[in-house]
């Protein structure tokens, strides 16, 4: 489990604007580790975690379009059933309000990537820690 940045594009919901950003990701050669997609009939939010968010910042200010930056959790979790369910249960008995939540696949070995967003990160990496 490690503290890392989130970075949320707000696009034009029309075809290409995906395909434009993550094209800029992989000439920038940053790995997406998790990616979550938000859409309404004008616009989207792309949410992403990468591998070095230190060179994602210094890439955002060539960036045209709106993105917000706020820190988040990624843990990797066992990919097996119950899993997501321990880690909310550990966050609700710590009374720790989730934000946001969203997966990606992991590195492999039965792991998977999961992505929580909380006002009290500090006391959520308390909670899932050694899960």
């Amino acid at each position: 489990m490690k503290r890392t940045k989130q970075f949320t594009f707000a696009l034009e919901n029309k075809p290409g604007q995906l395909a434009e950003l993550t094209d800029c990701l992989a000439k920038a050669k940053l790995n997406i580790l998790a990616m979550s997609v938000l859409d309404s009939a004008e616009q989207c939010l792309v949410r992403v975690v990468v591998d070095k968010p230190a060179q994602m910042q210094k890439l955002l200010k060539d960036c045209c379009c709106e993105v917000a930056v706020r820190d988040v959790l990624l843990v990797e979790l066992a990919n097996q059933s119950g899993m997501l369910a321990k880690a909310a249960s550990r966050l609700a008995k710590k009374r720790i309000n989730v934000d946001f939540v969203y997966g990606s696949t992991g590195r492999g070995k039965g792991k998977t990537n999961v992505v929580f967003g909380a006002k009290n990160l500090t006391g959520a990496s308390k909670a899932l820690a050694r899960l």
